[in-house]
């Protein structure tokens, strides 16, 4: 199985202040830190989907290596990107693909081969966090056609993946799935000595589907 990883790093961030994709933490760009998460699950290649400030996220970020993909209609929610991320799949030779937002900084790599673990060309699965579905999200081949008609603004595809009762897998014990949508949302600083890749579990995140 090939599995694409698919990071969507196009919103404006209006709620924190600055698109997301140019947040550094301890001076690493998300949208640099996001991709070595899905190139150490065993995602290849990565597919970076921009849209506000993307002149400046190609300046700041290491992009050199990226199937990088503009959205011009990022204004209109995360939906845009998911289209857009889908879009080049078919010409990448790929049998699923991961997708992850740029701003869930808490996900591991562990997360994410937990899910690659599952690939298929018929895969549809999700991380969950106590009980509550959350990303990363597995999407094989056979449902991006489906997947990309459902994205629109911001619901992504939560209404494909319930519609299809995609598969929740557990992922609370080596990551923390929360969306960081304010500065306030910020996960407190590693524990070096947590044993999950760097990342200390916080509490469950509100229930808000995967997009």
């Amino acid at each position: 199985m090939r599995v694409v990883g698919l990071l969507l790093a196009a919103g404006a961030g209006r709620r924190f202040g600055a698109p997301k994709a140019l947040v550094s933490s301890d001076g690493v760009p998300w949208v640099d830190r996001t991709c070595a998460v899905l190139d150490a699950a065993g995602c290849a290649p990565v597919v970076v989907v921009l849209g506000a400030s993307a002149p400046e996220v190609r300046e700041r970020a290491s992009l050199a290596r990226r199937v990088v993909v503009d959205n011009p209609d990022w204004a209109t929610g995360m939906g845009s990107s998911l289209r857009a991320g889908l879009a080049v799949l078919p010409g990448l030779g790929a049998d699923a693909v991961v997708v992850l937002p740029v701003d869930t900084p808490g996900v591991t790599a562990a997360a994410v081969a937990r899910l690659v673990a599952l690939a298929s060309r018929t895969a549809l699965a999700r991380a969950s966090y106590g009980g509550a579905p959350g990303h990363p999200v597995l999407i094989g081949a056979d449902h991006w056609a489906g997947a990309a008609a459902s994205a629109t603004g911001d619901a992504g595809a939560r209404g494909y993946l319930r519609a299809h009762r995609a598969l929740d897998v557990p992922c609370g014990d080596v990551a923390d799935g929360a969306d960081v949508d304010r500065p306030e949302d910020l996960p407190p600083p590693p524990d070096p000595r947590s044993p999950s890749s760097g990342v200390s579990p916080r509490a469950a995140p509100p229930a808000a589907d995967p997009r």
